[in-house]
């Protein structure tokens, strides 16, 4: 299973914004972007002018990397997209929205994605009933996430409720924090997803 291993808070200064990538340390000020607002490397306080194409590949490689997905898995869910009616950026980022590490994480059980992934890794999640170890399943309307029983006396699960209790959950899944289970409603919509990309970029970008 293919993932990034190497630095992550560079890859918020190469976009020039936080993808909170690391947490409750984005919101610290340890992040990385606050301590350096520049892009990584020598070069990284230079002017420089974007290209059309640059523009494309700079919204193509946030969306990347605010999700944690690599390239080929990428390209496999912007196909995905163009085959479901509607608009191919939105179905992309909803496509992205419903993998079960990213739903895990926006029901709070999670400080990061990343964080969420492992969890998930770890076999600490059920789906209908059913264990599930795989971060990019995409779960659909109707199913019901849920904290394994055996995994909810963990110091670590208790440890990431804690963290995240306050935590708002956005309104296309709901929770159960009583019963420690989540329902995915619906797929969500645009205004759903807090990432500040222009995914109609990505479409151009593919498109050529």
């Amino acid at each position: 299973m293919a993932r990034y291993t190497e630095a992550v808070c560079k890859l918020c200064r190469r976009e020039g914004q936080k993808l909170f990538l690391k947490g409750e340390r984005c919101y610290t000020d340890k992040c990385g972007v606050g301590r350096r607002a520049y892009a990584p490397g020598q070069h990284g306080q230079g002017r420089k002018k974007t290209s059309e194409y640059g523009l494309q590949l700079r919204a193509k490689q946030m969306t990347k990397r605010f999700y944690g997905v690599l390239e080929s898995q990428f390209r496999g869910y912007y196909d995905m997209a163009t085959r479901i009616e509607g608009k191919t950026g939105d179905n992309l980022l909803a496509v992205l929205e419903s993998r079960l590490d990213n739903v895990v994480y926006r029901l709070g059980w999670g400080s990061s994605r990343a964080e969420a992934r492992q969890l998930v890794v770890h076999g600490h999640f059920t789906i209908n009933g059913k264990r599930v170890d795989i971060p990019s399943y995409l779960t659909k309307a109707g199913e019901v996430i849920s904290i394994k029983e055996s995994s909810r006396s963990s110091e670590k699960i208790k440890a990431v409720l804690e963290a995240n209790a306050s935590r708002p959950v956005p309104k296309w899944v709901e929770l159960n924090r009583n019963t420690l289970e989540g329902k995915v409603l619906a797929l969500p919509q645009r205004e759903d997803i807090d990432l500040a990309v222009d995914e109609t970029l990505i479409v151009e970008l593919y498109s050529k």
